[in-house]
C-alpha cells in the first residue's frame, strides 16, 4: 500500500498528482468529466458530490487540490457551498464550471473564493488547461466571461 502525503504538505510539488474533486448535481456530466480528466496522467478524481452540501463535507475531509464546482446544485448552491469549503481549506482552489455567464454570479462566485470560472460551452481542453492553472495559483476565466 503506498502512503499518501498528510495534510500538512501544503506543496503540492511533493506528490505526483494534482487531486480533484467534482461537485454538480448531474451525474452525466460527473462521468463525462471524469472520463476526459483521469486520461490526465497528473490528475486524480478523489471524489463527487452530487449537492452543494455534499461538496463542504467531502472537500473538508479530503483536502483536494482542486474542486470543480457547479453553482446551481440541490440543498446548498455552489456560492455558499464555496464559501464553507475556502472558509475551511483555504489552500483549496475552486474552479467553477456552470451554465450561468451573467456579471453577478461570476462575481459573486470569485468574491467568494473561486480561482476559476468557465462556462459550460468550453471544451474538455480548456477544463484540462484550468485546473492546471488553478492548482499553481492562477485565476483562470473562459474567453466569453474576459469578453464581457
Amino acid at each position: 500500500m503506498t502512503e499518501m502525503p498528510s495534510e500538512s504538505d501544503s506543496d503540492r510539488g511533493q506528490r505526483d498528482k494534482i487531486t480533484i474533486m467534482l461537485a454538480d448535481d448531474h451525474p452525466l456530466l460527473r462521468q463525462a468529466l471524469a472520463d476526459i480528466l483521469n486520461k490526465q496522467a497528473d490528475f486524480e478524481i478523489i471524489a463527487e458530490a452530487g449537492d452543494g452540501e455534499e461538496a463542504v463535507k467531502l472537500a473538508t475531509e479530503l483536502v483536494p487540490d482542486v474542486v470543480i464546482m457547479d453553482i446551481s446544485m440541490p440543498k446548498l448552491n455552489g456560492l455558499e457551498a464555496t464559501r464553507q469549503i475556502k472558509a475551511r481549506c483555504p489552500n483549496v482552489a475552486i474552479l467553477v464550471l456552470t451554465v450561468h455567464s451573467d456579471s453577478e454570479h461570476i462575481l459573486g462566485i470569485l468574491e467568494a473564493g473561486a480561482a476559476g470560472y468557465l462556462t459550460k460551452s468550453v471544451f474538455g481542453k480548456e477544463v484540462i488547461n484550468a485546473v492546471r492553472g488553478v492548482a499553481s495559483g492562477e485565476t483562470v476565466l473562459s474567453a466569453p466571461i474576459l469578453q464581457q
